[in-house]
């Protein structure tokens, strides 16, 4: 039984970092690969920026089971809301309806575009909805090193490249700092035109010889 504690304790952190960046012509959202439990790496290739159909797209930080579970919940409420209502739901309507799905150790964030063609970016913690204007890194343990460099960085009339470059450059920041953080990055662009993942990468050790 202790030990079972010890093991749910340890996956309950918010080991990660997740992001949002609200730009000119759509919102950029992005993330590492690391799961952690405990001091564990738990997993290297752990998807943490989800689109969950042709317009929005989630991401979480908290519990890996609980941010899986409740994005399949808020896919699959969608799908009930429109053909209930026969209408598609907005971005601000599903984030709301994120908002009223508990996630007691987990926090969120939902950006996407609705059919007139704006955008919009929300964070969702604790069950407290908020537009973002401009940036965000959630809750995440990366958080205080990636908006250290995005209070620094960011400016507002950010085109969509400028904010995916900047994203990256936050990822780099955290994964180098924090030790939940890390193994790949994910980058997606959110526009009128559709969502996008803009960037893939792997990051991997490399081991030199010292020099003398």
């Amino acid at each position: 039984m202790e030990m079972d504690n010890e093991i749910k304790n340890s996956i309950l952190k918010t080991g990660t970092t997740i992001l949002g960046i609200v730009c000119k012509d759509g919102v950029v959202m992005a993330a590492d690969r690391r799961a952690s439990m405990g001091n564990l790496i738990f997993s290297k290739d752990s998807e943490k920026v989800l689109p969950l159909n042709d317009y929005l797209v989630f991401s979480g930080c908290g519990s890996a089971m609980e941010c899986q579970k409740i994005a399949q919940i808020l896919k699959a409420e969608l799908k009930l809301k429109r053909l209930r209502s026969k209408t598609r739901p907005t971005v601000r309507q599903s984030a709301s309806l994120l908002s009223n799905i508990q996630g007691s150790e987990s926090a969120f964030i939902l950006g996407g575009f609705d059919e007139d063609g704006t955008y919009s970016l929300y964070e969702i913690t604790g069950g407290y909805l908020k537009e973002v204007k401009d940036y965000t890194a959630s809750v995440g343990s990366g958080m205080p090193f990636v908006l250290g460099l995005l209070e620094r960085q960011y400016k507002k009339g950010l085109t969509i490249k400028e904010g995916a470059e900047l994203a990256i450059e936050s990822l780099k920041s955290s994964t180098q700092r924090d030790s939940a953080s890390g193994n790949g990055i994910d980058v997606f662009t959110i526009t009128k035109d559709g969502i996008k993942k803009v960037v893939d990468q792997e990051i991997l050790p490399e081991y030199r010889d010292a020099k003398k």
